[in-house]
């Protein structure tokens, strides 16, 4: 039977769809946005590709000898006098081998540059690494508390369309003022927008964590977890004494030193490099050919060019490297305790929200929803009873969210890893 060519054009559309789309993934856990990220970060791959390169410079300044040797030879074909017809054509030849030597110690200190070049390069790829797991995990937190503050945000608006319907029919019965209608009815829309506007923010959290981890471009994640810390924190000084051993710190160091001694290395190369060659060959007639054994040595005077720009670069690499490494030293340790300040303060404040506050508050919510049914009090004194338990569930979520992201940075200012705070 001949289908009708719409039908058909459905199901074909179908049947692409259906291939093209992809499944609905399950939610997304922190340790799996984490490797995605690692897996997939421009900046961690830029960071490997600059070990690799610095692994290929160590490996050329490892050899025995910087300069490789160069391999020499001539052929010269001589013929007697122009006058003399039987002057016989004679072929001669030399081969020989030439080495250029340093003689300052420049082998020595390009060795210890390149190693300590490539020190930094690892160390600072784990500093990278580091940062892309502290920045996902501060993504995924606000993504989980957008998540949470939409679910109380719901709840809320729930219970704000009850107490508006309420105050209607009482204003219908005549029992309330319009006034007290009109409260009700704003605060239902105002929530309302509230939602809406939340919505929007979660969609654009979940945007910049899908950068972040390369999410395909065909949806966004949808993440799953607890918002609250679920790592304890080991005591100050030995977060302090862990940023003392930060990666950033040490790869600061390793800098340092590769640049000293690339300034080491290019006042070395003020002084000349020695040619050292070695030849044999053989000239003269056919009836008194000689044997010829060269030994050659140059060295270029250093009249003209005294390599002064290179050194002056050197130097000014070695001061901005000092200068990097003492902030840092110096930031590193205060950015911790000031974290660490914030950390405690913010789990006083969910401590004080949680215990005392909120009970409070939902005390007074029930007690009042008791209290308008028997007429004791105005719709719009329960509006603002119930604005003040959102705003107190409100105020818990986000010190909560800033409690995490606090820690994350803390922990991610003291360069300690996860198995040193579990």
């Amino acid at each position: 039977m001949k289908l009708p060519y719409w039908i058909a054009c459905v199901m074909v559309v179908t049947i692409v769809h259906a291939e093209v789309a992809p499944p609905p993934s399950k939610p997304l856990a922190l340790n799996e946005a984490w490797q995605l990220a690692t897996e997939n970060s421009v900046k961690l791959k830029a960071a490997q590709a600059a070990v690799v390169a610095a692994e290929g410079q160590a490996r050329d300044a490892s050899g025995l000898l910087w300069n490789n040797p160069e391999v020499s030879t001539e052929r010269v074909r001589r013929q007697g006098p122009s006058n003399d017809p039987n002057s016989p054509t004679v072929r001669e030849w030399q081969a020989g081998i030439s080495q250029t030597l340093e003689i300052a110690g420049q082998q020595g200190y390009r060795r210890e540059a390149t190693r300590q070049e490539l020190a930094s390069a690892q160390y600072r790829a784990q500093e990278i690494e580091r940062e892309i797991r502290a920045e996902v995990e501060s993504r995924f937190v606000r993504v989980l508390a957008l998540q949470a503050r939409i679910a109380i945000e719901r709840d809320a608006l729930t219970l704000i369309e009850n107490t508006a319907s309420f105050a209607a029919r009482r204003v219908t019965e005549g029992e309330d003022s319009k006034l007290d209608g009109n409260v009700a009815a704003i605060e239902a829309g105002r929530a309302r927008n509230q939602l809406g506007a939340l919505s929007d923010q979660l969609l654009q959290a979940r945007a910049e964590l899908a950068e972040l981890l390369q999410w395909p471009a065909t949806g966004l994640p949808e993440v799953v977890g607890d918002l609250e810390p679920t790592r304890g924190l080991p005591p100050l000084d030995q977060l302090l004494a862990a940023a003392t051993e930060r990666s950033q710190l040490k790869s600061l160091n390793a800098r340092e030193n590769a640049a000293r001694n690339r300034l080491y290395l290019e006042r070395a190369a003020r002084f000349p490099d020695v040619t050292v060659g070695l030849g044999v060959g053989r000239e003269g007639l056919a009836e008194a050919r000689d044997k010829l054994t060269l030994l050659t040595v140059s060295v270029p005077l250093p009249l003209f060019k005294r390599n002064a720009g290179n050194v002056a670069q050197a130097r000014a690499d070695l001061t901005n490297a000092i200068t990097e490494r003492r902030a840092g030293e110096r930031d590193i340790p205060a950015n911790v305790r000031s974290l660490w300040q914030r950390h405690q303060n913010l789990a006083t404040r969910v401590q004080t929200l949680r215990d005392t506050v909120l009970p409070a508050l939902e005390e007074n919510q029930r007690l009042s929803s008791t209290a308008l049914r028997e007429g004791e009090i105005s719709v719009a004194q329960q509006v603002l009873i119930n604005r003040q338990l959102l705003d107190g569930r409100r105020d818990l979520i986000e010190a909560i969210a800033e409690w995490r992201s606090t820690q994350v940075a803390l922990l991610q200012a003291a360069g300690a890893t996860d198995a040193a705070v579990r």
